[in-house]
Formats: C-alpha cells, sequence, structure tokens
C-alpha cells in the first residue's frame, strides 16, 4: 500500500492529506484543512509537518505527493502546483496532478452516497468551472469533459428523468442564472462544498495503484480558461 500526500489551494481554503497505512492496520487518511484566504503560502508546508507528524510518517517515506491541479483560483493552484513540484523533485519521487472537481464527486459521493454528481466552482468573470461524474464504490468516472462557460449556458449530460442530480461547489451559488429546464433537473445543490486533499489523496491513491506515475516536471496547472463547449464523454 502506498504513502501519498495531497495538497491543495485551489480554492479560499488550504488543506493537506496523508493516505497510508500503519502496520498491522488499513489504510488511512490523515487530513488538515483550514479556510485561510491569502495564507496559501504561509500554510501549506506547516499543515505538510503536522500531518506528518500526526501520522508518524518523514517525507522520506512517501512513495509519490499530488495536488489539485484545477480548475480553480489561478494564484492557489500555482502555489499547490509548486510546492508538491519543489517536494517531489527533493524526494525524487513521483507527482500526481488530481482534478479539483472529481475531488468535489468523491466527496459528494462518500459523505451522502451520491451518484451522479455536477461539480461546479464559481471562475469569476460570470463564469463556472463545471464537470460531470457518476460515482460507483468508491469510484468516479467522467461523463462529460471539464470546461469552463456561462451557468446560463450550462445543460445535463443525460436525461434527468432518468439520472437524479446533484450539484456541488461555489458555481452553484450562481443558481439563480442557470435555465429553468437545468433547474428542474437538478435534485438538489450545495454551494458551501470546497474541493480538500483528504478527497484528492483518495483519487491519487487508485491511480496510483493503477500503476500511474508521472515526473515533477509535468506539474502543470489545468486553468480550463481555454476550453469553451461542453463535451460528453465518449
Amino acid at each position: 500500500m502506498p504513502t501519498l500526500l495531497a495538497l491543495d489551494a485551489s480554492s479560499h481554503a488550504c488543506s493537506v492529506a496523508l493516505w497510508h497505512q500503519p502496520a498491522g492496520r488499513d489504510a488511512e487518511v490523515v487530513a488538515r484543512y483550514v479556510e485561510a484566504p491569502r495564507e496559501h503560502t504561509r500554510r501549506l508546508m506547516p499543515m505538510v509537518d503536522e500531518v506528518l507528524a500526526a501520522a508518524g510518517v518523514s517525507l522520506a517515506d512517501l512513495d509519490a505527493l499530488a495536488y489539485g491541479h484545477g480548475p480553480g483560483s489561478f494564484t492557489g493552484l500555482r502555489i499547490a502546483a509548486g510546492t508538491a513540484q519543489g517536494l517531489a523533485y527533493g524526494l525524487e519521487k513521483p507527482l500526481l496532478g488530481v482534478s479539483t472537481l472529481a475531488a468535489l464527486a468523491l466527496a459528494a459521493h462518500r459523505r451522502l452516497h451520491l451518484r451522479y454528481v455536477l461539480p461546479a466552482l464559481d471562475a469569476r468573470m460570470g463564469e463556472i468551472y463545471v464537470g460531470a461524474y457518476r460515482c460507483h464504490d468508491g469510484a468516479v468516472t467522467p461523463l462529460a469533459a471539464e470546461a469552463v462557460m456561462a451557468p446560463e449556458r450550462l445543460t445535463l449530460p443525460a436525461d434527468p428523468a432518468e439520472v437524479d442530480w446533484v450539484g456541488v461547489g461555489s458555481g452553484w451559488s450562481l443558481w439563480p442564472s442557470m435555465s429553468a429546464t437545468l433547474q428542474a433537473g437538478v435534485s438538489q445543490h450545495l454551494d458551501d462544498w470546497q474541493p480538500t486533499a483528504e478527497e484528492l489523496v483518495r483519487l491519487a491513491a487508485q491511480r496510483y495503484a493503477d500503476g500511474e506515475r508521472t515526473s515533477p516536471a509535468e506539474a502543470q496547472p489545468v486553468y480550463l480558461r481555454d476550453q469553451v463547449a461542453w463535451q460528453k464523454s465518449r
């Protein structure tokens, strides 16, 4: 079982999580989360130290690192990517970028047992970052390409009569701007949720177990600003 550390600074919140397996016990996640706007640079490394100390793990014990690659706050994404990249280079460990929208979908699945989730984040400038996921047994499968768009352009990727969609994330604060058709197909929306490293590290652990590895040189935030089409995954 790998030992992984994940960092996220994609929103006004800052979080760190460690996935590891203590001797003779099941795998567990040790996480810290704090809402600290404009304090990500100062907060991240002390939170890393705190999580490692709580788990009795050192940086040298890590098998890989992960970070929330976006979408989200431009500045926050760069801070998380740069911090994780620096650690990965120094430790000569692989580095995995994980979608913040996928992390939101997993959180909704784990906490509320939801199956069809529309994670959305406020992208400012009257737009949202949005994805669509089917969730099952702790895994999330994308049903549409992640994109940035005006909220009034958002449509459902499946017939709402067949799928019970739930929206999560700050993008749903723009609910009044969304179409009546979209609103009729979404059973509820929770706009106070933020991505967390706790979900990122779970997704990273799945990918690592599947054999995925990337080098620190490949660390790259995903901004989505150049993607304007909402496309169903094929």
